[in-house]
């Protein structure tokens, strides 16, 4: 059964509304220019309502290392989700000192951009992919051609499909890609503070049942 990520969560009763509906990992996003960012203080309250079997995953994009770990051992986060341009050698230095499911993302078009994944093969457990567009990290709402999902499968590492996915089209990208897990942050708001109960229930019937 494909996993599911709810990403963007901003408070306590949309990550419990979320772990209820049967979400496999809740996502805290820290970068300074998104509209769904959590300070440490509210991440560590909203960490604290979730269930220990469901990671709660950090985002990061322009953070250091230093940073991460600070944040990551302040919120007790189990899992980071490096979406930013951190190197390979980040990523060992996080996973040397974190014992946290460590995921990296990247931003693709075009099957060149795949070419980046095979440097962080053996210093990340998970990738993910999301839909690239300039100067913006994440949460978009666009998608990208799901078929770069299938392509990159062959590193080996288990695949987050991030990108636009919506309760409209998330079955048919689970059928396609053949995902390890969705992620969703702006497919299921109301606002970029506020997740729809509705939309997250369907989202997730419509992903376990694909």
């Amino acid at each position: 059964m494909t996993k599911i990520k709810i990403c963007g969560v901003t408070n306590e009763e949309d990550a419990t509304w979320a772990v209820n509906l049967g979400a496999h990992y809740i996502g805290l996003n820290f970068c300074k220019e998104s509209p769904r960012k959590v300070s440490p203080e509210q991440a560590a309250k909203i960490a604290r309502k979730v269930p220990s079997f469901v990671p709660t995953v950090g985002v990061f994009v322009e953070h250091t290392v230093p940073e991460i770990l600070k944040i990551a051992q302040k919120v007790g986060l189990t899992g980071v989700q490096l979406h930013g341009d951190q190197t390979p050698e980040d990523a060992r230095a996080l996973s040397e000192k974190l014992e946290v499911l460590l995921i990296k993302a990247f931003r693709v078009g075009g099957e060149a951009d795949l070419e980046q994944l095979a440097a962080y093969k053996d210093v990340v457990g998970y990738f993910l992919l999301d839909a690239r567009v300039e100067g913006v990290a994440g949460g978009t709402g666009q998608t990208f051609p799901w078929d770069l999902a299938v392509r990159a499968r062959a590193f080996g590492k288990p695949l987050f499909l991030a990108g636009g996915l919506t309760p409209d089209n998330v079955a048919q990208a689970v059928e396609a890609a053949q995902p390890f897990a969705v992620d969703v942050a702006s497919g299921v708001e109301k606002s970029p503070k506020r997740k729809d109960f509705d939309r997250m229930k369907k989202f997730i019937d419509e992903a376990k049942n694909a």
